[in-house]
């Protein structure tokens, strides 16, 4: 596979429970040998779970993709040896072992990136559709926008009483 010139995100397999350290390490690689201008971001997405154990109720991290990291680069074999020679990477996803790149949605549905208000198009009043989360597939009517915190407040209609709820910019599209 030749070498592309646009940052794309793309999907890391990684050992059993090694998703941290393979970002760790990653962005120690990524520091010493002045990649930076190849690669951009790593992520392992993660998000609280309340667990209850012995009666106490404690928050906890857990990891949304288990043995799955996120890169942000620039392909090149270079980069790619690179990558698959640290410790805990299997590989990336792909056909055939080559790295295949994210496309905007499931950049947008996996929250890898920041959305903005002016990106969704929406405004108060707008009909939005939810796409992920515990209310994914319910249709709202945009109540208000917080631009500073990325949150949008939804009207649904549940059990014939409107209810609002607080989405972020992520989470809806244009209905």
């Amino acid at each position: 596979m030749e070498q592309k010139n646009e940052v794309c995100w793309y999907i890391i397999h990684t050992s059993a429970s090694s998703e941290l350290s393979v970002r760790d390490n990653i962005l120690k690689m990524v520091e010493n040998n002045g990649l930076q201008d190849q690669i951009f971001d790593v992520k392992v997405l993660e998000e609280e779970e309340v667990v209850e154990t012995n009666g106490k109720r404690k928050v906890v991290m857990k990891k949304k993709f288990p043995t799955y990291a996120f890169i942000k680069m620039i392909y090149s074999p270079h980069v790619y040896y690179k990558v698959t020679k640290i410790r805990g990477v299997t590989g990336f996803v792909g056909a055939g072992g080559h790295p295949e790149p994210l496309t905007a949605a499931e950049i947008r549905r996996m929250g890898l990136e920041k959305v903005k208000a002016e990106d969704l198009g929406i405004a108060e009043g707008d009909q939005v559709r939810i796409i992920n989360g515990a209310f994914e597939g319910y249709y709202g009517e945009v109540s208000k926008i917080d631009a500073e915190a990325g949150v949008v407040e939804v009207i649904l209609h549940m059990f014939g009483k409107p209810t609002p709820i607080k989405l972020e910019f992520n989470q809806v599209e244009r209905a």
